[in-house]
């Protein structure tokens, strides 16, 4: 088989620790994370992971199923580049003067649809949001123009066939329903002797 990107979209609880244990289940398998973002949902309380890595779908379910197995996890999936909708942002720092006297500077920027976020005396900030490619792509332009500093983020993504992760936990709870509470004749009695 090969391997392939894959996004793996992981919906938790919000609970300390949960990343590191996340983390920890790929080195142990010795995968390289090409992207981690994390945010929360349209459900409160619920948090995403976005990751991102070049791997066989074969070890990309067996890693899914070794995150679901965590306490604190309630679904993890994967998909491939073409099921879901993704972008990342970029930033760029170059020289204030270089970027005011050039024209095609302008020309560029509005080729890749950046916009600039901070105009100072000795630098300029652009931001521009996009696949990959579209971010490199503007590094090598600004580069002869004295690029000081480049950032991207983490892949950010949504799954094109998906009606939103609070449809599925009623789908879930639906079909595998939490037991019924029982009470615990014992404890009842415990509280019936320190309430005497």
């Amino acid at each position: 088989m090969n391997k392939e990107e894959y996004t793996i979209t992981v919906y938790t609880e919000n609970q300390i620790g949960l990343l590191n244990r996340i983390a920890i289940i790929f080195s142990r398998r010795k995968i390289n994370i090409d992207s981690l973002n994390t945010s929360p949902t349209e459900v409160e309380s619920v948090h995403r992971f976005t990751i991102v890595i070049n791997e066989t779908e074969d070890v990309v379910r067996k890693l899914c199923r070794q995150i679901e197995k965590q306490v604190d996890v309630l679904k993890a999936f994967y998909n491939t580049e073409d099921e879901v909708v993704w972008q990342e942002m970029g930033l760029y720092k170059v020289p204030t003067d270089e970027v005011a006297e050039k024209v095609k500077v302008e020309r560029l920027l509005r080729q890749y649809g950046a916009r600039a976020v901070v105009i100072r005396k000795d630098y300029t900030v652009f931001e521009t949001t996009g696949h990959r490619e579209e971010t490199d792509g503007l590094i090598k332009a600004l580069e002869p123009y004295g690029l000081i500093e480049f950032v991207r983020s983490a892949r950010i993504a949504v799954i094109k066939d998906s009606s939103g992760f609070h449809e599925k936990l009623k789908s879930y709870e639906s079909s595998a329903p939490g037991d019924e509470l029982i009470e615990n004749e014992f404890l009842n009695q415990q509280e019936e002797i320190f309430t005497m």
